[in-house]
């Protein structure tokens, strides 16, 4: 599976929040169906964010690009550290991480 057409694909034709804050908060109100993670968020950023996840029961994609490539994939300017998936669309995100 190519994850940045799939991160693109859920962009496009599903819904996205991005950046960490909307992400915890997503995982908080219990909205989220996949948690993605650049590879270069903060560790204790990164360790919260994984914790809340798994305490959500919601699977977690480690992104292998930093989160200025992950920016450019979403098809934004600027960088990117996390983003919820809420509704993958016609993506097949959700295949793509294990909890």
């Amino acid at each position: 599976m190519d994850i940045q057409k799939a991160i693109r694909m859920a962009i496009e034709t599903g819904e996205v929040l991005l950046g960490s804050n909307q992400a915890l908060r997503s995982l908080n109100a219990g909205k989220s169906k996949m948690l993605v993670l650049a590879s270069n968020v903060p560790a204790s950023e990164a360790l919260g964010m994984r914790k809340r996840a798994k305490m959500a029961g919601v699977p977690v994609l480690e992104y292998a690009g930093t989160s200025k490539e992950l920016g450019s994939v979403c098809g934004k300017p600027y960088p990117i550290s996390a983003m919820s998936i809420i509704r993958p669309g016609d993506s097949d995100i959700l295949s793509a991480a294990q909890q």
